[in-house]
């Protein structure tokens, strides 16, 4: 009997823990995994993190605790996994106009190897229902689990601590400015007039202390720059630093000023945009709690 319900639970938990993992592999404006070979790797993980979850359960009911040890082996190789990501995404970095930042790069590593771990931990839950109950027990658990590991497989976003709007971009002589935030001094005559005609500006207000030293990190700031141009797309090539994107923060109160050129200049989505930017789990500061 109980054979047979540990056959079924192995099934029900790889299966469960699967669908888990896909559910949460997504190719989004970052183009990151890549379709289909990079999709493909992870879906491969998956199913090894599902099925160690799932047979995890047997194998404490049947006393075989040398079994559980391959959990400890998983999560060597998910570590691997993320050293992985981090090496391959900081390689591509180099190619791009505005980089995402190493910040940014080891947060997208770190979910990779994270999500693989949902995946087990949904897997681990259907499995179990299954053998102490029944499969359809297993399937209701496996399916609440799912809607755990859906809501920790993100993190916030910047609309949470800062609020954005719209600034006008305006010259005193060669300086510019975003709103009363001064970014460069340009100089080029050329690259002022294009400015003037594309550049778009962005005051972030922070929303308390923590926030204010949160924004502050330039990690978060790249990763904030790196978004905007890739969904509003950017107006620069290599070797023109008068046009490069660029966050300066006013001193005084914290705010932080955001000055780009996107080929869609609208400052409504651009704000839009902005607020769902994710906030790094590494530049997360906390001086009040100190």
């Amino acid at each position: 009997m109980f054979d047979e319900r540990y056959t079924i639970a192995i099934v029900v938990g790889t299966v469960i823990g699967l669908i888990s993992r896909i559910s949460m592999l997504r190719t989004d404006y970052r183009q990151y995994p890549t379709y289909p070979h990079g999709k493909i790797i992870h879906l491969s993980l998956g199913v090894i993190a599902a099925a160690l979850g799932a047979v995890a359960v047997p194998s404490l009911f049947e006393r075989d605790y040398t079994a559980v040890t391959f959990l400890a082996l998983a999560a060597q190789q998910f570590r691997d996994v993320r050293n992985m990501e981090r090496e391959t995404l900081t390689k591509l970095d180099s190619m791009e106009l505005v980089q995402r930042g190493a910040t940014y790069i080891e947060g997208i590593a770190m979910v990779f190897e994270g999500r693989n771990y949902l995946a087990i931990f949904t897997a681990f839950t259907s499995s179990l229902f299954t053998v102490l109950f029944a499969w359809y027990w297993g399937v209701a658990a496996g399916a609440a689990a799912l809607l755990i590991a859906n809501y920790f497989k993100s993190g916030k976003s910047i609309q949470e601590i800062a609020d954005v709007e719209a600034a006008p971009i305006r010259f005193e002589g060669p300086n510019v400015f975003v709103g009363d935030i001064h970014i460069m001094n340009v100089g080029l005559e050329e690259s002022r007039k294009l400015i003037q005609e594309q550049a778009l500006g962005l005051i972030f207000n922070p929303k308390n202390e923590n926030c204010r030293v949160t924004l502050s990190n330039l990690g978060q700031r790249q990763a904030i720059l790196y978004d905007l141009c890739t969904i509003l797309g950017v107006v620069r090539d290599t070797g023109e630093p008068s046009l490069i994107p660029l966050t300066k923060l006013d001193l005084r109160d914290g705010r932080l000023g955001v000055f780009l050129l996107p080929r869609k200049n609208n400052p409504k989505h651009a704000v839009k945009t902005a607020l769902q930017v994710p906030v790094l789990e590494s530049a997360v500061r906390m001086p009040s709690e100190a």
